[in-house]
């Protein structure tokens, strides 16, 4: 009699770990007495609970390098130190409890018999006191003792509830209470580890979620260096900085081209994406890809001219960074929908991002209902794309005029793909030269209505170097590959299990991956990895 999956799936996640406990006991036999240094503190408090996942695994191995190299480490951690945390949130039922056992049982697995310091929840009656009987505007803005608890909470409570507006009801106001509680709790015993350990570094998940929010807060206020991490680009990489990881800061030398290899390189790597041929955190968003149908070419037709309109999703913590011209996605689309009024003869094609329906991360203020609520899609001269529609955006930007994205990325392999981009968001891509980006409301209208009048756009040549410069960054030197470590968990999609190395092939001594995070964090070095068989590129 076969096994069942459930039951395959539980075998599977204890044989995972007890694979990380026997390794995590081997680091702490083969690790030297540390030096007398300033210690590095790691803490990922909202990648996981009782499994490993991807930015779980990256700061796991960083750290079990250092210790291999004899640098002091603590890991700050958790023992039901937090009323709510990010991923223990039930949200369909939020008087439920976190499923602390379980979590503290996995960090137990993967820190034995190495310093760390555990926080515990620490009641504080002044605090609890003073957000007691707030409102949704009053939990947003509360500062505490200096501390704006208030603004660091905010992409935390969006991201859980799947939204960029939040309901003043009583669900969310007790989220965000627990959330405030919680983030008190750990801003007090995380000072103590400050004022006792002194350390040199934090290196923190992506710093967005509550908790790594406020430590890297009280972290740099000391003026203690702080660097998040992020999946990149490429399978099993992650993004390292020491800005903040969700706006991807890269430095790129002004007088940077690419080389006729480099170019090859990004050209099969975009080969492939243009077919759907790619996965992001071990998603692939396009399992086919395929043409539209030829009713909506006919429909075409009928207009003079296709402008394509990609947006994002509202509660993704990118959105922080992004709301600087608009005050959030839909006063942009909101713009848009005037447009389109506007332009009777021009063809309007909006896409909703296919991560708005992904299973168990569905988003609550969805592009679709807007559309829908607003009836939008019933204007003659446009084409609502749902988000699990695999229709090739790529040949929707061919056939546009010009694209509208807010900050999604699809705008910069449209710049690269010799389109005029239209960004009405900050993104990643427009810290350099790649795309059309007013810096007011009012001039971005302006630009769009430019452009639809226009006979033709003239894009300036550097957009498609710049754009091209900037994904072989992101693919090539800021994704540093730990795929020599990590692999896909068997059963459970999302989350990594460790592969069969020996301990020393962690030190920074055999790992060009663990050189440049150790340089990184050390030296101050910049985090670029440098592909094998690439032309040497001097960054400095």
């Amino acid at each position: 009699m076969s096994i069942p999956k459930r039951i395959k799936g539980k075998i599977s996640r204890i044989r995972d770990n007890l694979s990380l406990h026997e390794f995590a006991g081997k680091i702490e036999k083969l690790s030297p007495l540390p030096d007398n240094t300033q210690p590095i503190v790691f803490f990922n408090a909202s990648t996981r609970l009782e499994q490993l996942s991807l930015n779980a695994g990256f700061s796991l191995l960083i750290s079990w390098s250092f210790r291999l190299d004899g640098i002091p480490v603590i890991y700050f951690a958790c023992r039901s130190g937090m009323k709510r945390c990010v991923l223990g949130t039930d949200t369909k039922n939020p008087r439920n409890p976190p499923p602390c056992a379980n979590c503290i049982s996995q960090s137990k697995t993967i820190y034995q018999e190495s310093i760390t310091n555990w926080f515990e929840y620490s009641q504080d009656e002044e605090f609890d006191s003073a957000i007691e009987n707030l409102l949704l505007p009053g939990l947003s803005s509360f500062v505490f003792r200096g501390i704006p608890y208030g603004e660091l909470i905010l992409p935390s409570i969006r991201w859980i509830l799947r939204r960029q507006n939040l309901t003043d009801d009583a669900d969310t106001r007790k989220i965000f209470r627990e959330y405030l509680k919680s983030a008190n709790s750990i801003a007090k015993s995380f000072q103590v580890l400050l004022e006792e350990r002194n350390p040199r570094a934090i290196v923190v998940f992506n710093g967005q979620f509550f908790p790594e929010a406020t430590i890297r807060y009280l972290a740099l206020k000391r003026e203690i260096k702080v660097i998040s991490h992020e999946v990149a680009l490429q399978p099993f990489s992650a993004f390292f900085t020491d800005g903040e990881a969700t706006a991807y800061p890269i430095h790129i030398p002004d007088d940077f081209e690419l080389t006729v290899r480099q170019n090859k390189q990004l050209d099969s790597i975009l080969e492939k994406r243009f077919f759907g041929n790619f996965s992001m955190a071990g998603v692939r968003f396009w399992p086919e890809m395929k043409s539209f149908p030829s009713d909506f070419w006919e429909k075409a037709r009928s207009f003079e001219q296709i402008v394509s309109v990609f947006t994002n999703v509202i509660f993704d913590t990118s959105q922080v960074h992004a709301n600087v011209t608009y005050p959030d996605m839909f006063a942009w689309l909101e713009d848009v929908v005037q447009l389109i009024k506007e332009s009777p003869r021009t063809f309007f094609v909006i896409r909703a991002h296919p991560d708005e329906n992904r299973s168990g991360k569905e988003t609550r203020e969805s592009v679709s209902e807007w559309i829908k609520e607003r009836k939008v899609d019933q204007l003659p001269n446009i084409v609502f794309v749902e988000p699990n529609e695999t229709f090739s955006s790529y040949e929707l930007i061919e056939k546009s005029k010009f694209v509208m994205v807010y900050n999604s990325t699809i705008g910069l392999e449209a710049s690269i793909l010799g389109a005029a981009v239209l960004c009405a968001g900050k993104a990643r891509f427009t810290q350099v030269e790649s795309v059309f980006f007013p810096d007011s409301r009012e001039k971005y209208l302006a630009k769009a209505r430019e452009f639809l009048s226009a006979q033709s756009i003239r894009i300036p040549e550097l957009y498609k170097s710049n754009a091209r410069k900037f994904l072989y960054f992101q693919l090539f030197l800021t994704s540093l590959p730990f795929d020599d470590f990590l692999e896909e968990s068997e059963y459970w999609k999302g989350y990594v299990r460790l592969k069969e190395f020996l301990p020393s092939a962690l030190l920074s001594a055999n790992s060009e991956t663990m050189r440049i995070i150790k340089q990184g964090i050390l030296e101050g070095k910049p985090f670029l990895f440098q592909p094998k068989g690439a032309e040497n590129v001097d960054l400095l």
